[in-house]
């Protein structure tokens, strides 16, 4: 990792969303889709869809701060999910799918909680956002064949009527912050 780069750990629903969305962003070099937050050690993908070890599915970008900021990110990642609705994003229910935001340092935590308070008063929900923040965890990275998945298996029905319209919905409200390679998607 280049020296320069940070690191953001964001969960919001399946990961596979986070990382279709993410993927796009001008400035982000990496997506990992993994898990964090629980205390199973060396969590599977089956474990975590238990609901039971107290991990969530979160995404780890790799971003360079002079291209896009930390702030940008959260935006983006607030306006893709619904941070209103605890344990749950659409028909994805269960601790694993919760709304949280690990912080890697003390900038990002302060951050984090400027961006939950300016997005409450927007007045965008009619509920209060229940984002977890905390100090990052441990982060698991998923199998191999959840890495990419969206933009390996586009025609799936999941990907098809769940993550293409939030990566339509990015692309639509940040068309400023898209990568310049970044296919039609």
């Amino acid at each position: 990792m280049d020296e320069t780069w940070e690191l953001a750990t964001l969960g919001g629903g399946c990961f596979w969303c986070l990382e279709a969305v993410f993927e796009q962003v001008d400035g982000v070099h990496q997506v990992v889709s993994g898990y964090a937050g629980g205390t199973t050690e060396a969590p599977t993908y089956r474990e975590v869809c238990s609901g039971t070890t107290g991990h969530a599915e979160v995404v780890q970008i790799t971003f360079d701060p002079s291209r896009v900021c930390y702030g940008d990110l959260l935006d983006i990642f607030f306006a893709t999910h619904d941070p209103t609705t605890l344990n749950r994003q659409g028909a994805d229910v269960g601790p694993q799918y919760r709304s949280v935001i690990f912080w890697h340092s003390p900038t990002q935590e302060q951050t984090a909680r400027r961006k939950i308070a300016e997005w409450n008063a927007s007045g965008r929900w009619a509920r209060p956002i229940v984002t977890e923040v905390a100090p990052v965890p441990r982060f698991f990275p998923a199998e191999e064949y959840h890495q990419g998945y969206f933009r390996r298996h586009p025609h799936e029905g999941y990907c098809r009527v769940v993550i293409a319209p939030k990566v339509a919905k990015f692309r639509k409200e940040f068309a400023s912050r898209l990568r310049p390679d970044s296919s039609g998607g």
